[in-house]
């Protein structure tokens, strides 16, 4: 699948940072009224120090049904940096997604959207390179704040930013487990990206089944391998 080349990944820290900010503005947020066929899941892992495992997965919907899979294995160039995921991660998913021929209606990525210091999380940034509605599902906060769920399964709260403004949606998708914290990448805004989590979301799980899934093969595949 093709995308489009934004820029060059050899930056410094401080470079990747003025960048993100830079491109915080192209980020478009708007309600998602299309259609779902398919949808896809990004997740990588590191087998090694310097190397990494990078996995997409299309699933057919409303079955959710793997319908394509694809993984790259590479170097990873970028040190790990709070904030600076997609440095590390953007340009071995890229290469993943080279090889996808099915082209997904919505891609979720395990990590942030807007929710982050720039407003640049790596599903918004990888969002402008796709061209494709993209939405941050990650495990753990990065950035804003939010009031105390209560542990019941479907509680949620609205996650803001310094400024009050709101950014994404804390949700409660098992009871008594952390909640998973969902916020639009690019084009969708935060209603749509809440309501397309649950679309995908099976009973019982705590994380959306395209990313579920990616995970899940990025362990597999890790073992086979490497």
């Amino acid at each position: 699948m093709k995308y489009k080349n934004l820029h060059r990944w050899d930056l410094q820290p401080e470079e990747a940072m003025e960048l993100q900010r830079r491109l915080k503005k192209e980020v478009v947020l708007k309600p998602f009224n299309g259609e779902l066929k398919y949808v896809a899941g990004a997740d990588l892992s590191f087998p090694g120090e310097n190397v990494g495992l990078a996995v997409v997965v299309v699933l057919e919907f409303p079955s959710l049904r793997i319908k394509e899979l694809v993984h790259e294995k590479g170097s990873i160039n970028f040190p790990y940096i709070p904030g600076l995921l997609a440095f590390r991660e953007g340009p071995l998913f890229l290469k993943a997604w080279e090889k996808v021929k099915t082209k997904p209606d919505v891609v979720f990525f395990d990590g942030q959207g807007i929710a982050h210091p720039r407003g640049l999380g790596i599903a918004s940034h990888m969002g402008l390179f796709l061209e494709i509605p993209t939405v941050g599902v990650a495990k753990s906060r990065l950035y804003g704040k939010y009031e105390k769920l209560p542990p019941e399964q479907g509680s949620f709260s609205y996650l803001l930013d310094d400024g009050g403004r709101t950014i994404g949606i804390v949700f409660r998708s098992r009871a008594n487990v952390s909640p998973i914290f969902i916020s639009p990448g690019h084009l969708v805004d935060v209603e749509s990206s809440f309501e397309l989590v649950k679309k995908v979301l099976i009973p019982g799980k705590r994380i959306p089944e395209p990313t579920r899934m990616a995970h899940l093969y990025t362990q597999r595949l890790k073992s086979s391998l490497f």
